[in-house]
């Protein structure tokens, strides 16, 4: 009889335990995204002053033009997140591509590292171009 009365509660019990891990890890999930602002040209511009800028394409990519006061961090070398040492996971980072692809990415990877605010320029440098904005060389 004390059987009957057990089995409800353990399984009370067990599904819980599972809501709750589950939650936990939704919360995880939404926190990342959360990190990540995905802003125009515009705002990029205003946002970026005196801020942290890094542009993600090749050094080759870099030398044709890019964003004043950008550092080049290349998505594809296979030590692109160990440079991201460096930088303060509380400060604002400001990242750019192209067209917005690898930023993408790389922006999901900064969160996931513990950054708390990546701003990712909306249709990247050609963007950037494309609203006239300065360039440097």
């Amino acid at each position: 009889m004390k059987i009957f009365y057990k089995l409800p509660l353990i399984v009370f019990i067990s599904l819980i335990a599972l809501s709750c891990n589950s939650q936990q890890k939704s919360k995880q999930k939404d926190s990342s995204k959360s990190a990540i602002t995905i802003v125009t040209p515009a705002e990029f511009l205003l946002k970026s002053e005196n801020q942290v800028i890094v542009d993600v394409r090749t050094p080759e990519e870099f030398s044709d033009g890019h964003i004043a006061r950008a550092s080049n961090i290349n998505f594809f070398d296979a030590d692109f997140l160990d440079k991201f040492s460096k930088y303060d996971k509380n400060s604002p980072i400001f990242i750019y591509c192209r067209s917005g692809g690898r930023s993408g990415k790389a922006s999901k990877k900064l969160s996931e590292l513990g950054f708390k605010k990546v701003f990712d320029l909306k249709g990247g440098y050609l963007n950037w171009v494309d609203s006239n904005q300065k360039t440097e060389n």
